[in-house]
This record gives C-alpha cells, sequence and structure tokens, in this order.
C-alpha cells in the first residue's frame, strides 16, 4: 500500500512539475516562451520569426504583450508592458547595429516623433558602440513598462543606469519592424501573427 501511495505522489508531482514548465515556440533554433511575467503582469508572445539579409539569417526576434494584437496600430495601442527580444544568428559590429536601427526609426516615423525618440536612440547606440560587438548566440531585449519607460537587457543584464523616460522612443523602435518600411517584411508579419509561407 506503501509502495502505491508513494507511487501515485510521485506521478502527482511529475504531473504538476510538467504544467508549471514553460510553452515554448522555436525558430530557427531559438527557443521562446509563450508567456512570461514583466512588472507584475503576464505578457503572451505575439509573434518570432527571423530576420533575413537576402539569405542569410540574421537574427531572431520575438515580440511581448499584455494580450494578442493582430496589426501595428493594434501593438502600439496596446496596454501595459511590452517586450522585444532579440537573439543574435550571426555577428555584427555594435556601431552598425546602432545605425541600422537608428535608420530603421527615421524611415517609419515622423520628425515630430524621431525628435521625441532621440534621447533613446542616443543612449542605444551608445550601449551598442560601447559593446563594439555583439555575437553570434548573444540576446538583447528591451522593455517597455508605462510609467516607468524602457530599460535594455544584453544577454539578460540590465545595462542602463535608468530607463529611457520617453513612451515615444518604445514606439519607433517597434516600427523598425512592424512600421510601414520594415526592416524585413517577413518578419513583420511573423511579430503580428500573421501566417506565411515558411522560407527555406
Amino acid at each position: 500500500m506503501r509502495a502505491f501511495i508513494f507511487a501515485a505522489l510521485l506521478a502527482a508531482s511529475s504531473l504538476g512539475g510538467g504544467t508549471a514548465r514553460a510553452e515554448t515556440v522555436e525558430v530557427a533554433n531559438v527557443k521562446y516562451e509563450t508567456a512570461l511575467d514583466l512588472a507584475g503582469q503576464k505578457l503572451v508572445l505575439n509573434g518570432a520569426g527571423v530576420r533575413y539579409k537576402f539569405v542569410v539569417k540574421v537574427y531572431t526576434a520575438g515580440l511581448y504583450l499584455t494580450g494578442k494584437a493582430g496589426t501595428t496600430a493594434e501593438v502600439l495601442a496596446a496596454p501595459g508592458p511590452k517586450r522585444i527580444h532579440i537573439h543574435m544568428l550571426r555577428d555584427i559590429d555594435g556601431n552598425e547595429l546602432g545605425k541600422l536601427f537608428t535608420k530603421g526609426m527615421e524611415a517609419n516615423v515622423s520628425r515630430d516623433e524621431f525628435a521625441k525618440s532621440i534621447n533613446g536612440v542616443l543612449k542605444l547606440s551608445e550601449i551598442f558602440a560601447s559593446r563594439k560587438q555583439l555575437n553570434n548566440g548573444d540576446t538583447f531585449t528591451v522593455d517597455y513598462v508605462p510609467g516607468i519607460g524602457s530599460t535594455l537587457l544584453l544577454n539578460g543584464k540590465n545595462v542602463m543606469p535608468e530607463p529611457i523616460k520617453e513612451p515615444e522612443f518604445f514606439a519607433s523602435l517597434l516600427r523598425i519592424w512592424l512600421g510601414e518600411k520594415p526592416a524585413d517584411d517577413g518578419l513583420k508579419d511573423a511579430l503580428l501573427g500573421v501566417k506565411r509561407e515558411k522560407r527555406r
């Protein structure tokens, strides 16, 4: 009888562990959790995909929101915290990445919006320039929390002494991938959860 009870308890504990384990979505061998907590709120993976440059995979990106959104306008209007998480798939010069992000913002926002975002743009560029190079496997995450601002994490570590307070910065940053002239059309669809034929 004791053996039966022990076996039952063991089975129950293993089942409990299974339900607690976070589910993931795999993109280019990179795993993204389908749900996570940020600033005390539950976020869900809105979508994840790969940034291609011609046929070369540059990085994967995952977008987290408090609820699903299928358009850029819905993403930008979504309440609560947000996260964009990047996982590098090749080495890239830090200065080059900073410049690409700046160009991506300029191409997708008005001059007024860019002017309001400039403080964050400069801070982001400085951080990437000081890093000199991001290597294959490195990650960076930008979290936005209303009322606090945006923070940048490199390989899971906060590298900013204080958040970028301007909300316009995070909106401008997201438009790099979700604007009218996105970095990659396929990645835009993936982040918005739009189904497309997979690239080989």
